[in-house]
């Protein structure tokens, strides 16, 4: 699963480089599944949904930031 959460990030990164607005609907799909997969693990009793949820939340989080560097990135280069 962490090996899937990075490759899909470095992807991201790339891809939002090179073509900032196309990137945004594969991020936003990727956060969208990411954040069905936290929703089912949070629907678990007491301490075991939130520590089941957890992996899901800060996955997505990765792949929002990993998005919006590659985007600042872009813009940050001279041409």
């Amino acid at each position: 699963m962490i090996v899937a959460v990075v490759a899909v990030c470095v992807v991201l990164a790339v891809l939002a480089f090179f073509v900032p607005r196309i990137s945004r609907h594969p991020e936003r799909g990727t956060q969208r599944s990411l954040g069905a997969g936290a929703r089912a693990g949070g629907k678990a009793p007491g301490i075991l949904g939130r520590l089941l949820r957890k992996p899901f939340h800060s996955s997505s989080r990765a792949v929002g930031r990993s998005g919006s560097a590659g985007r600042r990135a872009r813009g940050r280069m001279p041409f």
